[in-house]
């Protein structure tokens, strides 16, 4: 092996005496540590893996992973070498497309799928105050209305849901973009042709259990369609336990 697995950093050749050996481990390591992506957090046991993967071993752990709940299991040279987590480490989970920060002992979500956020202000235990922006795409329209998944979460103040028709809907006359009760709230009579787009500005408005985002079908159920949509929002989170 001439270079690191992820990062390509080069490795010192083994004709410079043993300085090679610790100096190369040290090269693995900071490989695996940076921008750390672990291909799943819900594994108990050892599974078979390719090498440089990385696992995030759960609670409970058996075999060659006892002992080492929460720390970072790496599959290197045959074996599995163990990085205990230090505050302030990130790391992605591959099967769930979410980052993980390790805070207070602790491993935290930091946001959902498809999410982006951006930290406005921290405070010394932890809080902050973010701005987010996730992300939702609804295919192949049918029926009177489709729906996201719980995208608005618990506690947003919801500013602006925006949309844009990626490919032309049919079937409808229009749609509207809004909640279960609330069809229009974000946007009414929303153009169906591709291209399309709307930025559903509404008054701050908090949301106390996650919420789906509804398109509401008119003049005709949707026959088929696909739209983009984000919700805008502000997102406050208490100080570390």
């Amino acid at each position: 092996m001439s270079e690191t697995l992820r990062l390509a950093l080069p490795l010192l050749a083994a004709a410079q005496a043993q300085k090679h050996v610790t100096h190369n481990e040290a090269l693995l390591t900071l490989d695996a540590l940076s921008h750390p992506v672990v291909q799943s957090r819900d594994l108990t046991a050892p599974p078979a893996a390719n090498e440089g993967d990385l696992f995030l071993v759960a609670p409970g752990a058996t075999g060659d992973w006892a002992g080492r709940d929460g720390e970072l299991a790496e599959w290197r040279n045959g074996a599995w070498a163990f990085h205990a987590p230090f505050d302030g480490l990130t790391i992605h989970v591959l099967t769930e497309a979410l980052d993980l920060k390790f805070l207070a002992g602790t491993w935290r979500e930091m946001d959902g799928p498809l999410s982006e956020t951006r930290i406005l202000a921290r405070g010394g235990f932890g809080a902050r105050s973010e701005h987010r922006v996730i992300e939702a795409e609804l295919s192949a329209l049918s029926g009177a209305f489709a729906e996201t998944s719980l995208i608005i979460p618990s506690r947003a103040v919801v500013f602006c849901v925006s949309t844009r028709t990626v490919t032309a809907v049919t079937g409808a006359s229009s749609y509207d973009c809004g909640l279960s009760g609330e069809s229009s709230k974000f946007g009414g009579s929303l153009g169906i042709a591709a291209g399309s787009s709307n930025l559903g500005v509404i008054g701050p408005t908090a949301f106390y259990a996650d919420t789906a985002v509804r398109l509401t079908a008119n003049g005709g159920g949707f026959s088929g369609g696909t739209v983009r949509l984000a919700v805008h929002c502000f997102f406050p989170v208490a100080p570390v336990a």
